[in-house]
């Protein structure tokens, strides 16, 4: 099983049962029958240089994971088809880096306390503090070796690409019927052309867009954007042009390039729609232009 098949959910789920019942089993082993008693001297030095050791870890693992992010933006600056995909894989590291980061916190929390309590006369909280504070140390460094290692693994990308085109065309779905991948995207390259016709009534705001250097050009999805805010489009005909943008940047960087008979279809329509709208907005201007 590949890392990126697992959800962020079911990550962060397994590294707090683990952490839960790591810390249980090894604070009652520690209470009733220990494997080592440490002395202070051992304890100060002991905790003190694991919390340091996780910051350096942790330190080195953010500075990574920012210049590996900075690939990733520029990438998706580079292919427009990616955005959504680069988006989705780095939502899912943002949330594996937050679990990393709370576990380190408590880590190091918690090595303060011990560090502070070495001395108390509870040897009943000094004991569950030192079992929960290794115990978390420990599932630290799962938890961040983890993360590198879902970082690291080829073609994320193509797998949160996978994931977009399951979710807006189902392929597990029952009553599937495959359609035909030629029809949709010939459907869709008629959407796309529609879409630069139809902005030309923007080409100011998009020659001023296109002299920034962030951007070469200007994204199908803010087209259509575009001409919903400016009240050409509906809403809804707005969602459904960005759903087969979406659909078809994921399907052209998936590993399973198919689609189904009713996204076929739906495109048909989506593709209709977007005309009579069209055709609606150019006899509204027309007529504004007679009366003026």
């Amino acid at each position: 099983m590949r890392l990126h098949s697992l959800s962020s959910s079911s990550v962060t789920i397994g590294i707090a049962l683990a952490l839960l019942i790591l810390s249980v089993v090894s604070s009652a082993l520690g209470l009733t029958n220990p494997w080592f008693k440490l002395s202070e001297n051992q304890i100060m030095y002991l905790y003190s240089t694991s919390a340091q050791v996780l910051a350096a870890i942790y330190g080195l693992t953010i500075t990574g994971y920012l210049f590996f992010r900075s690939e990733l933006l520029r990438e998706a600056r580079n292919d427009e088809t990616r955005a959504n995909s680069i988006e989705k894989v780095e939502r899912r590291y943002l949330r594996q880096l937050f679990v990393v980061t709370i576990l380190v916190g408590l880590t190091i929390l918690l090595t303060n306390l011990v560090i502070a309590h070495q001395s108390t006369s509870s040897i009943f909280t000094l004991t569950i503090l030192l079992n929960f504070a290794q115990s978390c140390f420990a599932i630290s460094f799962i938890a961040i070796s983890l993360f590198v290692l879902d970082v690291v693994t080829p073609h994320n990308v193509e797998a949160a690409s996978q994931e977009i085109q399951n979710e807006i065309d189902p392929i597990q779905s029952s009553d599937r019927v495959d359609g035909s991948l030629e029809e949709f995207i010939r459907t869709y390259n008629e959407v796309e052309g529609l879409l630069k016709q139809a902005t030309i009534i923007f080409q100011p705001i998009i020659q001023n867009i296109q002299s920034s250097k962030s951007f070469k050009k200007v994204p199908n999805a803010r087209l259509a954007e575009l001409l919903w805010r400016e009240r050409k489009i509906q809403h809804s005909l707005f969602a459904d042009i960005k759903d087969l943008i979406t659909l078809r940047n994921a399907i052209i960087h998936g590993a399973d390039p198919i689609v189904s008979q009713d996204m076929v279809d739906r495109s048909k329509r989506i593709l209709q729609d977007f005309k009579e709208a069209m055709e609606k907005a150019e006899a509204n201007a027309t007529a504004q232009n007679t009366m003026s």
